[in-house]
């Protein structure tokens, strides 16, 4: 862990400390939820690793997906539990794998990988099953904001496949699912405040992820010289 942190730059230092202040001033003044608060400060640390395409921000994935599943489960926001439960966990777990194999000349960091048109249809037709399947599931079991939770599981099944490719568009992805959970936990905040800090959290993932988006492309220029 010290070695990981000794990496961060002056800019990753003041956006990783100002996501965990922001978080934390969210939780101590709207909720006394711990395991809401957990799982915010393990996602915003998870994202600061993932933009520098390091393993261990993978690991700290499939912490955060553990919990934010039991979280959504006390919302009845089954889609995001199947989603994160059933889907991003495990790919975060196959993503670890995927990223320890293709290490860039046997640094900390992972090897940007340029996807091709057949792994894009694949990706494109693989989501579109999936949020079908998943709609009519979630229809079924009464899932709160149906169709927000429905374009959710989409967005980030894109976002999975890309940082499991080591798509430098990762970052993207997973930006714009974080605006679609943005909405989707401002809907919870109007019926209990107490979720706020899922609303602020994810707001923190934002910024995070877009950071990731810019890093991956300088990361991808470097490699490729």
């Amino acid at each position: 862990m010290k070695k990981l942190f000794k990496s961060l730059t002056k800019f990753e230092w003041c956006l990783w400390i100002s996501s965990i202040v922001t978080v934390t001033l969210s939780f101590m003044i709207y909720s006394n939820d711990y395991l809401t608060l957990t799982a915010s400060l393990i996602g915003v640390t998870a994202l600061i690793f993932v933009a520098k395409g390091m393993v261990a921000g993978q690991v700290l994935t499939v912490i955060f997906a553990v919990f934010y599943g039991i979280i959504s489960y006390f919302f009845a926001y089954y889609g995001e539990m199947i989603t994160y439960l059933c889907m991003t966990s495990p790919i975060a777990i196959l993503t670890v794998i995927q990223w320890l194999k293709h290490p860039f000349e046997k640094s900390d960091e992972v090897e940007v990988n340029r996807l091709t048109k057949r792994q894009i249809i694949i990706m494109l037709i693989l989501g579109s099953i999936i949020t079908v399947i998943f709609y009519f599931i979630l229809k079924a079991f009464g899932n709160a904001n149906l169709i927000l939770s429905t374009i959710s599981i989409f967005t980030s099944f894109l976002a999975s496949y890309l940082t499991f490719m080591r798509s430098a568009y990762y970052g993207l992805g997973y930006a714009v699912n974080d605006l679609v959970l943005i909405f989707l936990w401002s809907f919870a905040t109007m019926e209990n405040i107490s979720y706020m800090p899922m609303t602020v959290c994810f707001a923190m993932f934002f910024l995070n992820d877009s950071y990731g988006f810019i890093n991956w492309q300088r990361m991808k220029k470097r490699q490729m010289k």
